[in-house]
């Protein structure tokens, strides 16, 4: 593999900070994730979650609650170990501005009214992961090492 490549992916000069940010944002996405893929945690499952998906447009419902479940889940977990952190946070970073632009701006800012703050903060909570990488407490810099 191209070693700036692996760089780039892996190399973060974040310390204790990434780890704060990472290890909570991850198992919020990876619980909000298991929602809608196992219906754990109270959530609807893939069948509940992709009707509902459907049904404000986003369609084919399934699919997408399978992407935006594996976003969540997947991404989440990736970020709780700093596993291949700027991919995951890139990800997830997506997949909250489509949760904002899709279900929640219509609703003003508040969560009290369905609004984006919340999905919001986690947008912007993953794309500074995204600039600063998983820090030095994660997995990547195994892979940096060996890259």
């Amino acid at each position: 593999m191209n070693n700036q490549f692996v760089q780039a992916l892996f190399q973060s000069n974040g310390g204790f900070a990434a780890l704060v940010l990472r290890v909570p944002v991850g198992l919020i996405l990876a619980a909000h994730g298991a929602q809608k893929l196992f219906g754990w945690f109270g959530g609807y499952g893939l069948e509940g979650t992709g009707q509902w998906l459907a049904s404000i447009g986003l369609e084919p419902g399934y699919l997408m609650a399978l992407l935006a479940g594996s976003a969540e889940f997947f991404g989440g977990l990736a970020l709780v170990l700093g596993l291949l952190t700027r991919p995951a946070a890139v990800i997830a970073a997506f997949t909250m501005l489509v949760a904002i632009f899709a279900v929640h701006i219509g609703n003003g800012l508040f969560m009290s009214n369905n609004g984006y703050e919340y999905a919001l903060t986690l947008f912007v909570v993953t794309l500074a992961l995204v600039i600063q990488g998983g820090g030095r407490f994660a997995l990547d810099n195994l892979f940096q090492r060996e890259g």
